[in-house]
């Protein structure tokens, strides 16, 4: 008998950067956040993370406990997110990434070598970049906060501009020289 498809609930909030889309599930954790502009992206990731036939998204509003929080942040109550249940289905790699993405504090950037590290696989830069990129839930699993090894701005799923957009309103002076920002990463990481 096949599966029932996990029904996920849909909705869009506005932001300063453009429309997001949500997918909540039944126990009111974020599985997806995208932006508007890449619906087509964000519903191939759902179609490879969980079948084709595994996820049916229904129209309908979030729960508070998730739009809440994803305004406050985005009026500047910048901790926000931390409160933000999140469940995704990954390999145990992409995972292990995407659980250290939430631990780069706002306000701080990391490399893809350091964040290598910081999980311990100080080799595994590329896959590290690849599971960053792969990462579903924008924003609140902040992969805008992963840098190049010289602290320029790197893709970005929602574009540069939303990246540089994000790092600003964390407080991040993009403008600052890379050995500054490299200088910057460390003593938000420092004991």
């Amino acid at each position: 008998m096949p599966l029932m498809p996990e029904t996920f609930t849909f909705d869009r909030i506005a932001s300063p950067i453009g429309q997001l889309l949500i997918a909540v599930d039944a126990e009111a954790r974020l599985r997806v956040l995208d932006f508007d502009d890449y619906d087509e992206r964000m519903r191939r990731l759902l179609r490879r993370r969980y079948g084709p036939d595994g996820v049916r998204l229904a129209e309908g509003r979030a729960p508070a406990s998730i739009r809440q929080p994803i305004e406050a942040y985005f009026a500047g109550e910048l901790a926000a997110l931390d409160a933000i249940p999140v469940k995704t289905a990954g390999t145990p790699f992409q995972l292990e990434v995407w659980a250290a993405l939430r631990t780069i504090p706002v306000g701080a950037t990391l490399s893809y070598g350091a964040l290598a590290t910081r999980i311990g696989r100080p080799g595994a830069m590329r896959a590290v970049g690849l599971a960053n990129g792969s990462n579903p839930i924008g924003v609140v699993v902040p992969c805008h906060r992963v840098i190049g090894a010289d602290a320029t701005l790197t893709g970005y799923g929602g574009g540069i501009e939303r990246k540089r957009w994000l790092l600003e309103h964390e407080g991040v002076d993009v403008s600052a020289s890379p050995d500054t920002r490299r200088r910057q990463a460390e003593l938000a990481f420092a004991p």
